[in-house]
């Protein structure tokens, strides 16, 4: 069915080569890759990186040639021509490392969970309030997944008026061959804090609401006993300051059945209407990941937003960077997604198996 909606241009570089130039350090999780295609299609350069596996880095700079390998993360942290700093290391070891960034006078660009207790979360805060340096986070389940950046687009264009929950669900499949840090609690977090944080980074962007509280709040181990501080099950339902609402659900628990690692979906609920984003998968169809359902006044549309949209975020991050303005995200919103996730985690009731 024909839609009545226009949408924003495909993203352009937004700056010139060596404009901005940043680097990579600890690449521990795979995020590092989508942080650093995601910039460098905005125009930036990775000019070098630094991990303490030697190889890790020599393969991230074959991958990226214009990327030289740094002998330690402080060379980086002394080179002037670096503007920020791009980590997915261990999540317990992220905002040390963004904060050091920041110390040395860069911003920071720091995969999720970005930081893993409230003690971190403080020390961000004070550090990005003293310097105006950006400590930025890679939600990717939004920023990085067309059919999000669609429905946000949806939103602001009226489409289902007022937002009144968002619903988010973030299945994972756990594999084979995680490292050891990922079944260390102290080190990963907790389910809500890691993998939830993008969910509580949509319900807030959606809804459009700067602060929020936790109701209620559950984790379980229900089938990994050999792994005890693994949580591979948790939920939250909380209220925002806005009068909306939002539940998160997230697990390890993807079958090998399916195509993808999980089948994320969010649904967001308006006074006018409602959006189901089929992010990765559209099961038992030939349709692809990407798909956005709206139903509204008008009529029921189905949108294939691959290629509709890009991703605007990193463009307006790195101008953000250069201008100093808050187009991409506000630091208070992506801290608030954070401590939501904290707050989460810690009165999280614990399930039996």
């Amino acid at each position: 069915m024909n839609h009545p909606y226009t949408f924003d241009p495909l993203p352009q570089p937004v700056v010139g080569p060596g404009e901005f130039r940043f680097a990579a350090v600890g690449l521990d999780h795979g995020h590092i890759y989508g942080m650093t295609d995601g910039l460098i299609q905005a125009g930036a350069e990775v000019s070098c990186v630094y991990d303490a596996d030697a190889e890790r880095a020599e393969n991230f700079a074959k991958r990226y040639p214009t990327a030289r390998v740094a002998s330690s993360e402080q060379e980086i942290l002394d080179d002037p021509d670096v503007r920020m700093v791009a980590t997915a290391a261990v999540a317990s070891e992220r905002a040390p490392i963004s904060l050091r960034a920041i110390e040395a006078g860069k911003h920071a660009f720091v995969d999720k969970a970005p930081l893993t207790s409230f003690e971190q979360l403080e020390a961000a805060r004070e550090a990005t309030a003293r310097t105006g340096l950006k400590y930025a986070v890679y939600y990717g389940e939004r920023l990085h997944t067309e059919s999000a950046v669609l429905a946000g687009q949806l939103i602001e264009r009226g489409a289902i008026g007022r937002v009144l929950q968002v619903a988010s669900f973030g299945p994972h499949r756990i594999g084979g061959g995680r490292p050891e840090w990922f079944y260390d609690k102290p080190r990963y977090g907790g389910i809500l804090c890691d993998i939830g944080s993008h969910n509580f980074d949509q319900i807030l962007y959606y809804t459009g609401a700067t602060d929020g509280r936790v109701l209620s709040s559950t984790i379980a181990n229900y089938a990994h006993p050999e792994t005890p501080d693994l949580d591979d099950f948790g939920d939250a339902h909380v209220a925002l300051d806005n009068g909306a609402s939002g539940y998160v659900r997230v697990d390890w628990f993807t079958p090998d059945g399916l195509g993808v690692f999980g089948d994320g979906r969010t649904i967001i609920l308006g006074t006018d209407g409602y959006i189901e984003l089929r992010k990765y998968i559209d099961i038992t169809t030939d349709n692809g990941g990407g798909q956005v359902l709206l139903v509204n006044q008008e009529g029921q549309y189905r949108f294939n937003a691959n290629g509709m949209t890009g991703f605007p975020y990193f463009g307006q991050l790195i101008r953000d960077c250069l201008d100093g303005t808050e187009n991409a995200m506000t630091q208070a919103h992506a801290f608030k997604a954070a401590e939501l996730s904290l707050q989460a985690q810690a009165a999280a009731e614990v399930l039996a198996p």
